[in-house]
């Protein structure tokens, strides 16, 4: 194994750049575009497979993850990659924590590498925060919205709300603005109190709200993209993660 400036495992390569394999629904467009944005270009490169998808629904994200997934890690197993992200919250999110870690797992096998899934970074960066009660915003219909609700819960923290947009078109969840996002929020967690906020989807432009979110709210901000973000810095060995804000 080589040394890298990153503390990343490159193996023999000679290239100490890590390879982050990338699994994001086909219509997503957000995503790879925050991750490219946040991770340093020097010590970290973003290889993307898309796993097919048009709505967002349960049982399409299912078929994703049953019949697509597979093909797209395997793929990725290619580029010999050094850690996979399942980029997708609301699929990991469908049965559980259990079955979030079981995908993330098939599909790092297939691909050759550890995984990182996103509801589990999620949770990992709520801890972190020591935040015991949350609320939850999404882009997404209600039964998926609960479903990731459901994940937040099973680890331990109080979910006081979870409300979605009710967009099924998994490119339109690209649609809504920051203020957008912002606005919805503001208008639908009024008058709460909870200690910290999750935006989900990786597809969502959360990221770019995070700093108007906690004006508004005065509590840290976790989004999907930011809380895989910390842990993939932290798996790479970039840096600490840090438990300020989103």
């Amino acid at each position: 194994m080589s040394d890298n400036p990153s503390g990343a495992t490159t193996g023999n390569r000679p290239d100490s750049r890590a390879r982050v394999a990338l699994l994001v629904p086909s219509s997503n467009t957000v995503m790879e575009n925050d991750l490219h944005a946040a991770l340093p270009k020097d010590r970290v490169t973003v290889h993307t497979a898309r796993m097919y998808l048009t709505v967002t629904t349960p049982e399409a994200e299912e078929r994703m993850i049953d019949q697509e997934a597979p093909k797209a890690a395997d793929d990725l197993g290619t580029v010999n990659p050094d850690v996979l992200v399942f980029g997708c919250t609301s699929g990991g999110s469908l049965h559980g924590l259990d079955y979030d870690a079981k995908v993330c797992g098939d599909l790092g096998r297939r691909a050759g590498c550890p995984a990182i899934g996103v509801i589990s970074s999620v949770l990992a960066a709520l801890g972190r925060r020591k935040l015991s009660t949350v609320a939850v915003i999404t882009p997404y219909i209600d039964s998926l919205t609960e479903a990731v609700a459901g994940s937040v819960r099973e680890s331990g923290i109080e979910v006081v709300a979870a409300h979605g947009m009710g967009i099924d078109v998994n490119v339109a969840l690209a649609d809504p603005t920051p203020d957008e996002i912002a606005e919805f929020a503001k208008q639908r967690l009024s008058g709460l109190t909870f200690d910290g906020l999750f935006v989900s989807c990786t597809n969502f432009r959360s990221v770019e709200a995070i700093g108007r979110l906690e004006k508004i709210f005065g509590c840290p901000v976790v989004t999907s993209t930011s809380a895989t973000i910390e842990a993939l810095r932290g798996h790479l060995g970039l840096e600490a993660p840090t438990p300020k804000g989103g």
